[in-house]
């Protein structure tokens, strides 16, 4: 499928990938993601769940997410030089959202941490939203390329 690899592979986020990043699809999902983190962080009563947390996490998950998966992705694909880099900063992207970003909110917050349970979940679902928000297309364009996979034998 065309919206997930790139033959013009560049390590670092470019203007392209900003625009993607407005797309009404992938605003609305984040809306939908953002909605489901500020209902679990003011109805669960979890000591490590606060608004805040959801914000900082949430946004820097849209942010980055994409980026991780296009990197990971595209790396092991094209095999750049330095592809194992650019797939270890693509980790870490999502090692500093999912745990460095936590710690350090809470440590500022002064707030409980339950990282032991947080990480887990917080790395599957940094991934799981880079995953569906890597497409780089229009809902059409990936119906589209959906239909042609399915149809190409």
């Amino acid at each position: 499928m065309s919206g997930f690899f790139d033959p013009d592979y560049r390590f670092l986020p470019d203007k392209n990938y900003l625009r993607e990043l407005r797309r009404p699809w992938k605003l609305a999902t984040f809306a939908i993601g953002m909605g489901w983190l500020l209902y679990g962080a003011t109805h669960y009563n979890i000591g490590d769940w606060d608004v805040g947390v959801s914000i900082v996490m949430g946004v820097l998950a849209y942010l980055l997410a994409p980026w991780s998966m296009y990197v990971i992705l595209n790396a092991i694909r094209y095999r750049p030089q330095w592809w194992l880099a650019h797939m270890a900063a693509a980790l870490a992207a999502g090692i500093f959202v999912a745990d460095t970003s936590y710690m350090a909110y809470h440590l500022i917050a002064g707030n409980p941490t339950y990282r032991g349970a947080n990480f887990p979940a917080s790395i599957s679902l940094y991934f799981l939203a880079g995953g569906i928000w890597l497409y780089r297309g229009s809902l059409a364009n990936l119906a589209q390329d959906i239909n042609r996979t399915i149809h190409s034998e």
